[in-house]
């Protein structure tokens, strides 16, 4: 990748925010942390799982691969929505993942969460989405993270069109971040971007943001699909308080 200019670093702000892998990857290396944001549905799909037990191990798409590196790692194997079992029950779908049997540790595979997830070196990443916000932006603001001295990054992971590997900015993502950077906020970190605060100002000023998010075209493909439960799931606007930090290769719960 070619060298990343200074001006698309967000330097001097202690709060910023990007899409997709490039983004994490211009905005990672100098951050005290990096946040990754997939509403639908990679860091739910994770904070469900912390909270059930399981440590979460992120590869970037489901292939042959991916179930090589699980038998490496003793791991089970999500699978796709639509190739749950009762031999696989594990998938992307947090719904699913929440009926499933509790595994001990489980490759998650996706295109862009876990892709993002496995891009990042050398720094601290946090799954964070609408379920955990607050909790993810307490336990930052608790390490004295989100200066311009000690950044913090947060990453809009967004969709890839059908049949393409083109980034789709996905409205979800897009108010996902906001809502981490606006708990930033209230907590004293910053200043947040340009790109941070218009994320933040965005969530902030949407009155129903699980309707919006219902009602978008991530939310309507899922239901369309038969999977609009993955989206109430999504939408457990900060039911949780887990903080799923990635630690030797997997996310486990930094808050306990």
């Amino acid at each position: 990748m070619a060298e990343i200019a200074e001006w698309a670093r967000q330097q001097a702000w202690g709060v910023r925010l990007e899409w997709g892998s490039a983004g994490a990857i211009a905005l990672g290396p100098g951050s005290a942390c990096v946040v990754v944001v997939d509403v639908l549905s990679f860091t739910t799909s994770v904070s469900v799982a912390v909270e059930a037990g399981t440590r979460v191990l992120p590869y970037p798409w489901r292939d042959g691969g991916a179930a090589e590196f699980a038998a490496r790692q003793g791991a089970a194997l999500a699978v796709g929505r639509r190739a749950v079992s009762e031999r696989q029950p594990w998938s992307l779908s947090p719904a699913a993942l929440r009926r499933a049997p509790v595994a001990e540790r489980l490759v998650l595979p996706s295109p862009n969460g876990s892709a993002i997830s496995a891009a990042v070196g050398g720094v601290p990443v946090i799954a964070a989405c609408l379920r955990n916000a607050s909790a993810v932006a307490g336990w930052i603001a608790g390490r004295g993270w989100g200066s311009a001295q000690q950044p913090v990054a947060v990453i809009a992971a967004g969709e890839q069109w059908p049949g393409r590997a083109d980034l789709r900015p996905a409205v979800e993502d897009w108010l996902g971040a906001g809502a981490v950077a606006a708990a930033l906020a209230r907590l004293g970190a910053g200043p947040l971007s340009p790109e941070a605060h218009a994320a933040a100002v965005a969530h902030e000023g949407i009155a129903d943001v699980a309707a919006l998010i219902r009602d978008c075209s991530s939310g309507r493909e899922l239901a369309g699909g038969g999977f609009a439960q993955d989206v109430a799931v999504a939408t457990e606007i900060e039911r949780s308080q887990v903080v799923p930090v990635l630690t030797d290769g997997a996310f486990a719960d930094a808050s306990r």
